[in-house]
């Protein structure tokens, strides 16, 4: 398939936007994503609707980090992973699909089918230690910018503060 099969949006977009695997629920995890070597996202509490908590897992080590939106660390991260990062590998798995989740966090199934569980039962097994939750801050600062973007009524012109994408794929 040429570049005249494309539209000429699709020709002029610097990043593809991959549909999910699975249709998922955004009321527990509103925002997860693969970036800066970590699987992350903001995950809602369970008993209060104004906290919400920032779980991060990373590459390859699989260390964690669970604290709120206001950087309390999370009570149930004290030996392995907490609820919340849970939450977030499920609704990874749901987003991305789980073999492209555990070939980002460089995890080995063997010949387990790629489930969430699974994911999960085999990070777990490597013992992991609890990580930096410094990248906290920027996680929940990208929740928030996305969710600046649901104020705006739908258009399809461009914005403004997205202009400084490039046109097209050329480099200057």
């Amino acid at each position: 398939m040429g570049d005249g099969a494309l539209s000429g949006w699709e020709r002029s977009s610097t990043a593809r936007v991959i549909a999910p695997a699975r249709p998922r629920k955004l009321a527990k995890v509103p925002f997860v994503e693969l970036a800066d070597g970590r699987l992350q996202g903001v995950v809602s509490s369970g008993s209060d609707i104004s906290r919400v908590y920032v779980s991060s897992v990373t590459v390859g080590a699989f260390a964690y980090a669970c604290s709120t939106n206001n950087n309390r660390p999370c009570g149930g991260t004290s030996s392995s992973y907490c609820n919340h990062i849970r939450a977030l590998i499920d609704q990874a798995v749901l987003q991305y699909g789980a073999e492209r989740v555990a070939r980002y966090l460089k995890c080995d199934l063997g010949d387990t089918e790629a489930d969430a569980f699974s994911l999960t039962q085999a990070m777990v097994g490597t013992h992991p230690m609890p990580g930096d939750s410094n990248a906290a801050a920027t996680v929940f600062s990208r929740f928030l910018r996305h969710l600046a973007y649901l104020e705006f009524d739908a258009t399809t012109a461009p914005l403004p503060e997205m202009q400084w994408f490039p046109p097209t794929r050329a480099v200057a």
